[in-house]
């Protein structure tokens, strides 16, 4: 016997802060991370028919030291995402030099900060609020692949416990974005511009003169 669809859905949105960026600046040209977390979880759900029960973010950031605008851009972002009830979780990016071979034959020599554990930490979290039964829904804001296999343990929880759950992945589209899948095995929900505009956070976090 399958097990019985739920009248009222909770959902948890996971955010993957970085990866929704660049696939918001790919689709509508944004370049800086102007959505609202909240908001955007709770346009989501609204339209789905879910009952949204909590936000969860993840992201990497620069240190000061690195990076003092995007530092305190994020410093300043998190604050008031905390204050409106979201769940946060970041990680200092690591730091490479990453050589690009220019045109002419030369070599230039970049410092790059990379994201170490985000996707990690959010299939672990993905696959511990489904195992605890904290909720219907799990709604990821991310096309990240790599956790097409917290889909999969999603699915062999559902089993094991004989119950409903749904995992689903929503990312910006438009004609300019070359890649226009969710992650696989979830349902995917496509962001169009229209939605997207009415979750910008009217707070620009960004210092003075940056």
């Amino acid at each position: 016997m399958l097990p019985q669809e739920p009248a009222t859905k909770r959902a948890v949105a996971f955010f993957d802060g970085q990866n929704l960026f660049y696939a918001a600046k790919k689709a509508f040209g944004y370049n800086f991370p102007n959505y609202d977390p909240s908001a955007l979880a709770q346009a989501v759900c609204v339209r789905q028919g879910w009952q949204l029960s909590q936000v969860r973010f993840y992201t990497g950031i620069p240190s000061v030291q690195a990076d003092p605008q995007r530092h305190a851009f994020w410093t300043e972002k998190l604050r008031h995402m905390n204050s409106a009830g979201v769940v946060t979780f970041t990680r200092r990016l690591q730091y490479r030099n990453k050589v690009i071979a220019l045109p002419d034959g030369s070599a230039h020599t970049l410092l790059v900060g990379q994201e170490k554990g985000i996707d990690v930490r959010i299939a672990l979290d993905i696959i511990g609020v489904a195992y605890r039964n904290q909720a219907d829904v799990i709604l990821v804001f991310s096309q990240d692949q790599d956790l097409s296999e917290a889909a999969d343990e999603i699915r062999q929880i559902a089993a094991d416990q004989k119950r409903w759950i749904k995992i689903a992945s929503a990312f910006p589209l438009s004609p300019t974005v070359f890649n226009p899948r969710g992650i696989n095995n979830t349902d995917w929900i496509r962001l169009d511009r229209a939605l997207y505009e009415t979750c910008i956070d009217p707070r620009d976090y960004r210092p003075k003169g940056g």
